[in-house]
């Protein structure tokens, strides 16, 4: 890594005599890392009128020695008739420059890099300046909600790169040089950035989600409505969700914000306690049946059939071998001799006592 002394001195010194294009703007800084593709992400709507786009750009920390994302937002002209130059970088070599941004009456030239929303490289195709008011072209302003009449609309036809290079020049960078228009906004009068713009910047620089280290070329916040006011940011596509918004995102599962989650969870104890508290109630009628259901399932029938036939195996045993494969007959004719012959013996004897005697005398 190059010191901060040679890359904010002898480097920018070097370029400037080597690159007329580079000569014609600002140099702040420059950096041995290429920057990173520019995101895309969707403009959020104009919030009134006299308010310009100011497109995202990569800017470096030495502080934190890396990339960071700036938003891209809507700012008030510093006066009217006045227009912004993007910033830009420009690579030479293994080095690459930044070229600061600017107000003024034309658009200069800002790298040939396609920044969108009317930035496709030359100019600026998002308005006009007439008669001290700003005329938006719809076609690529998000005009939204707002009440403005002074509109129209121009198609306008952007060969978007698919890498989305936010480099002039070096390997890989956009190849373009500044018109002699260009040349001429760029040496003409100027005005810095606002200071709602400078404070978007150091809120950038702060935030360490909009670090390319942590976001990958994906920042969550990739542009807000106002400078300065990251209220209601605007991701950029395949971004994840700010950190802040995921611990939002915690607390509501507790108040419900995820519903579809957190809903059956709730709903499944809740009616678990009625159920137990109505299996409760429910089971003291239900256990009084159940002993009723005991004796009725008729169990102690079962047993007194084994003692019927636990009956015939007992006369059995003295019964003669003959009748025991007629276990169930033969108990039946037992009881009918031993009653019958009973009655005869004593009516005979009765008879037979007399008799003799009669015979004796004879």
């Amino acid at each position: 890594m190059l010191s901060k002394s040679w890359r904010l001195s002898i480097v920018p010194a070097l370029l400037l005599m080597l690159s007329p294009a580079l000569s014609s703007a600002q140099v702040n800084v420059s950096v041995s890392i290429a920057p990173p593709e520019l995101p895309v992400y969707d403009q959020p709507p104009l919030p009134g009128d006299g308010y310009i786009w100011s497109p995202g750009y990569w800017a470096w920390g030495d502080d934190i020695q890396d990339y960071y994302w700036v938003p891209g937002t809507w700012v008030e002209a510093p006066q009217p008739g006045y227009l912004w130059t993007p910033g830009y970088w420009a690579a030479n070599g293994a080095v690459f420059v930044w070229n600061a941004g600017y107000w003024g009456p034309q658009v200069g030239f800002y790298g040939g890099v396609n920044y969108g929303f009317g930035y496709g490289g030359r100019g600026y195709e998002g308005g006009y300046w007439q008669g001290g008011h700003l005329f938006y072209n719809r076609a690529v302003v998000n005009i939204g909600s707002v009440h403005v009449t002074n509109v129209y609309n121009k198609t306008v036809v952007n060969n978007v790169s698919v890498t989305r290079v936010s480099f002039n020049g070096g390997s890989g960078g956009v190849r373009a040089e500044p018109t002699a228009a260009e040349a001429a906004a760029a040496r003409g009068p100027h005005v810095e950035a606002t200071a709602a713009q400078r404070q978007q910047v150091e809120t950038a620089r702060g935030n360490p989600e909009l670090r390319a280290a942590s976001n990958h070329g994906h920042p969550a916040i990739a542009a807000t409505p106002r400078a300065g006011n990251f209220s209601n940011p605007v991701p950029a596509r395949n971004a994840a969700a700010p950190a802040r918004n995921a611990t939002v995102g915690a607390e509501r599962p507790a108040g419900g914000a995820e519903r579809p989650v957190p809903q059956p969870r709730l709903s499944t104890p809740r009616p678990a306690p009625e159920a137990n508290a109505s299996a409760r109630e429910n089971p003291a009628p239900r256990e009084n049946p159940a002993p009723r259901e005991n004796p009725a399932p008729q169990t102690r029938a079962a047993p007194a059939s084994p003692p019927r036939q636990a009956t015939p195996p007992r006369p059995a045993t003295p019964v003669e071998p003959g009748r025991e494969p007629e276990h169930t007959q033969a108990p039946k004719p037992a009881p009918k001799p031993q009653v019958r012959p009973a009655p005869k013996p004593p009516e005979h004897p009765e008879h037979p006592a007399e008799h003799p005697q009669e015979n004796e005398h004879h």
